[in-house]
């Protein structure tokens, strides 16, 4: 559709306009489906037709072609001023904004142009996004508490935040976004190093609806999240908690028997959890799908072995993820031979996994992808009286 509509407008452009606004698209068309044509456009077509006449710049311009926007293409150009422009002009449609990557946006323009038309350096703000639901500014690393309080005050009905890499976030911006923000339903603050529990209680508290969060990286966060979680977020399907070595199966043991609706969990190098969180899981989650253990050493074949008899294993487990997890033999792959809907196993230095085992396992499962690394078969020892193959120092090493 959007080619289609993208060919039109050039076929127009070259054969159908004059100097003059009175053109023939203009005549033949109401302006009710060139808005329509328009509003499959992407942003740099917009622009481009906005450039045509004085009356395709009304349209390109018009606020309601402009509901999402992603600037990650054009991150290194982004300012203050272009989101100025933007509030400026669609303030009112605005639903979707993805600033990621956009270094050069900080709490400034958050205050005083994403948000508000600015009155004076006091930044009195009047609401410019009331309809934003989704807000991508991951890597934004100049946003603080400050910028975050600003915009949740002004658009309470975020769904979705993206706060990926903004590694000046603390506790203090966590609880401006559960005390403002009850419709979120997706939450990324991945590798935000500097926030602990306090926040993010404070968001399972105020945000019911939460059905994905990230939290990867966030090497403070304890037991007391996986607690919360389960008490106050039981939508909860996505959870990543990928090198947070703080948890174990004591949290793990409360969220999955309050969170039935999980469907993808990362717990890679989560190093303290043992098979007993996976018991726990193939319990109480019927509908997990895909499950990273890499680096999580103390998983043993007992542990594959609930899973793979768990209800969640016959018809949706599609993804495990092993990687490094030394305790790991070919009886795990024995147990996971009856997941029918398994697509994927990583399985890389798994060093008592062998060629053998992974054979009969695509006896059962012949689609699956295996990935794996065996290493080199260590050459053997010269013998007889041939010249030594190596040095003395590598000999001792």
């Amino acid at each position: 559709w959007h080619m289609a509509h993208s060919r039109i407008l050039h076929f127009f452009c070259l054969n159908m306009f004059t100097n003059s606004d009175e053109a023939v698209i203009n005549k033949k068309l109401p302006k009710e489906l060139l808005l329509r044509i328009f509003s499959f456009l992407d942003v740099v077509t917009l622009c481009r037709c906005a450039q045509v006449s004085r009356s395709w710049n009304v349209l390109a311009l018009d606020g309601s072609n402009w509901q999402r926007i992603d600037l990650f293409d054009f991150q290194r150009d982004i300012e203050g001023r272009v989101v100025e422009n933007i509030s400026k002009r669609c303030g009112g449609f605005l639903r979707k904004l993805s600033l990621r990557g956009c270094l050069g946006v900080g709490d400034s323009d958050f205050l005083a142009e994403l948000l508000s038309e600015v009155l004076s350096k006091s930044f009195k703000p009047l609401i410019g996004c009331p309809l934003l639901e989704q807000l991508n500014i991951s890597w934004c690393d100049q946003v603080t508490k400050d910028g975050i309080q600003a915009l949740v005050r002004s658009c309470p009905g975020l769904k979705g935040l993206f706060l990926k890499g903004c590694t000046q976030l603390e506790d203090e911006a966590l609880k401006h976004i559960g005390a403002h923000c009850p419709e979120l339903v997706t939450l990324n603050l991945q590798t935000c190093s500097q926030i602990t529990d306090e926040g993010l209680i404070t968001i399972c508290r105020g945000c019911h609806r939460l059905q994905s969060l990230c939290v990867s990286g966030c090497a403070n966060i304890t037991d007391a999240i996986l607690h919360a979680l389960g008490q106050n977020c039981p939508r909860l399907r996505i959870l990543e908690v990928a090198r947070c070595s703080q948890l174990t199966d004591v949290g793990f043991t409360t969220l999955a028997r309050n969170c039935h609706e999980l469907e993808k969990m990362d717990l890679e190098e989560c190093v303290q959890i043992t098979d007993g969180t996976l018991i726990q899981l193939s319990i109480h989650c019927p509908r997990l799908q895909v499950l990273s253990l890499s680096h999580c050493e103390l998983i043993t074949d007992d542990g594959i072995r609930h899973l793979g008899s768990g209800p969640c294993a016959h018809d949706r487990l599609e993804v495990i993820e092993l990687d490094n997890c030394p305790l790991i033999t070919d009886a795990s792959l024995e147990h996971l031979k009856s997941c029918h809907s398994l697509d994927r196993i990583e399985l890389y230095d798994c060093q008592q996994i062998t060629r053998a085992g992974i054979k009969r396992l695509r006896t059962h499962l012949p689609n699956i992808k295996v990935h794996a690394y065996f290493a080199p078969v260590t050459p053997p020892p010269s013998v007889g009286g041939s010249r030594q193959r190596f040095c003395r120092c590598c000999v001792l090493l």
